[in-house]
């Protein structure tokens, strides 16, 4: 257990980092999928430029690695460019 109020705080305070980490992660992986899942070229599309846009939201905050994002982005235009 924290001895000093101020570590106290620092628990209380990443929960709830953590917690809006997991929920934006979350997020991640259901427009991930969304794309990956869509039918066809033309509705995989939309959902693809708003995943780029979450993808970069998400690196710039550094929930996630730039690099990863770059590589996430590259493997769904792939995956679009096929269909």
């Amino acid at each position: 257990m924290p001895r000093h109020k101020s570590v106290e705080k620092n628990v209380r305070k990443t929960g709830r980092k953590r917690e809006k980490n997991l929920i934006q992660r979350s997020r991640l992986k259901t427009a991930v999928k969304k794309v990956r899942t869509a039918a066809n070229k033309e509705t995989a599309i939309p959902e693809l430029k708003k995943t780029a846009a979450l993808l970069d939201h998400l690196a710039a905050k550094k929930i996630i690695h730039k690099n990863k994002a770059a590589n996430l982005k590259s493997s769904l235009q792939i995956l679009v460019n096929k269909k």
